[in-house]
C-alpha cells in the first residue's frame, strides 16, 4: 500500500480510500455481507481510510461500517460528516454548535466507537457563522471525540473564514478526470497551507468504470437514473444529463484504449490519474465487493507518463467535453 501524509495531522493515510456512501442507499442494491467482506479485504491490503457521513442513509452507512470494521476499528482512519439533510433547518443545513454536539454523539453510537479520526462539515451552512462551527469542532476535539477537524465543498473564501477561527486539518472535494474545478484555487491553497485533501467521486460516480452505455438502466432507486437531476447540484447534470452523457461515453471509450496501453482497467487508470496530483492525500472509491477492492488496488505502484497525461486532456478536447465546467456544486 502507498501511504501519504494527511496534511499536518501526523496521520499516514492510504492513497486509496474506501467511500461508504453507497451502502447508505441511493446507489441501487448492495448486499451487506459482501460489503463486510469488502471492508475486511481492504484492511488486509492496507487500505485504512473509510469515509462515511450522518446523511448517508441517516445512520445506515455508519452502522454498516461499524459492523464491517468490528474488532478491527483501530486499524482504520474513520472519517464522518455532519451538517446536511435536516428537514427543519434552512436549506436542510445546520452547522451550529448544538448540532455538532448532538450529531457527534449519534455518529459515535452508530459507529460503535468513542472517537472518530476526522469530523467534517459536509456542506457549508451560510446561516451559521463559520467561526461558531469551527469552535464547535474544536470543542469536541478537546473532549477526545474527534482527532481532527475538516470541511467539505467549501469555497475558498469560506475556507479562509473557517481557518481564522481554527485550523482546518482536512478537506474533501470531488476530483476526477471529468471534474477538475478545484485545480485553480482550492488545491493550490491546500498545498500552500499543508491541508490534507480527500478526493471523492474518483470514478465520476461510476462513469469511469467503463460499465455504462446509452441504454444503461440505473434502476428507479438510483439517483443517476434521474440523468443528473439530483437536488440543486449542477455538476451531476454535466456527467449524466442527456446533453452530456453521450459525449462523456465517447470520452470513456477512448480512455479505455489509453488504459489498455498500461495493461490496466479503466478504474485503475482513472484512480492513478487522480493520485498523480501530489496534493491528494487519498482517493475515495466506493466498493461493493472484494473483487472491486482488488481491482482498485491495481492503481498503485506505477505512473502515467507526462505524454499520456496530456493525451487524457486531448481526448476531452476532441469530444468537446469541458472537465472544469464553470459551475459550483450547486445552484447559487
Amino acid at each position: 500500500m502507498e501511504y501519504r501524509a494527511f496534511g499536518k495531522t501526523g496521520i499516514q493515510v492510504s492513497a486509496i480510500g474506501f467511500g461508504c456512501w453507497e451502502i447508505g442507499g441511493g446507489y441501487g442494491s448492495i448486499e451487506e455481507d459482501q460489503f463486510v467482506d469488502a471492508v475486511h479485504r481492504a484492511l488486509d491490503l492496507g487500505i485504512n481510510c473509510f469515509d462515511t457521513a450522518e446523511a448517508y442513509g441517516f445512520g445506515a452507512s455508519e452502522r454498516s461500517l461499524a459492523k464491517a470494521l468490528g474488532a478491527r476499528r483501530k486499524e482504520a482512519v474513520v472519517v464522518t460528516k455532519f451538517g446536511i439533510g435536516y428537514k427543519e433547518a434552512p436549506n436542510f443545513r445546520d452547522s451550529g454548535r448544538q448540532r455538532i454536539l448532538d450529531s457527534i454523539e449519534k455518529s459515535l453510537k452508530n459507529l460503535n466507537t468513542d472517537y472518530v479520526d476526522v469530523y467534517m462539515v459536509h456542506w457549508p451552512d451560510v446561516n451559521t457563522p463559520f467561526e461558531e462551527t469551527m469552535r464547535g469542532l474544536d470543542e469536541i476535539i478537546k473532549q477526545g471525540k474527534a482527532r481532527c477537524a475538516g470541511i467539505s465543498n467549501f469555497r475558498l473564501a469560506q475556507i479562509e473564514r473557517s481557518m481564522s477561527a481554527r485550523r482546518v486539518d482536512v478537506v474533501q472535494y470531488c476530483w476526477n478526470m471529468f471534474d477538475r474545478r478545484m485545480q485553480s484555487e482550492i488545491f493550490p491553497y491546500c498545498r500552500d497551507q499543508h491541508v490534507g485533501v480527500m478526493a471523492y467521486g474518483s470514478l465520476a460516480y461510476g462513469l469511469l468504470t467503463g460499465a455504462f452505455s446509452d441504454s444503461t438502466d440505473f434502476g428507479g432507486d438510483d439517483w443517476r437514473a434521474r440523468r443528473g437531476r439530483m437536488g440543486g447540484i449542477n455538476l451531476f447534470q454535466h456527467l449524466f444529463g442527456p446533453e452530456y452523457f453521450p459525449k462523456n461515453l465517447k470520452v470513456v471509450d477512448d480512455l479505455k484504449r489509453l488504459a489498455a496501453k498500461y495493461q490496466k482497467s479503466l478504474p485503475q487508470f482513472a484512480l492513478r490519474w487522480t493520485l498523480m496530483n501530489p496534493v491528494i492525500s487519498t482517493a475515495l472509491v466506493g466498493c461493493r465487493t472484494t473483487s472491486e477492492v482488488d481491482d482498485n488496488n491495481g492503481a498503485l505502484g506505477w505512473t502515467i507518463s507526462e505524454a499520456d497525461m496530456k493525451e487524457v486532456d486531448a481526448i476531452f478536447a476532441r469530444h468537446d467535453v469541458n472537465p472544469a465546467p464553470d459551475v459550483w456544486l450547486e445552484r447559487e
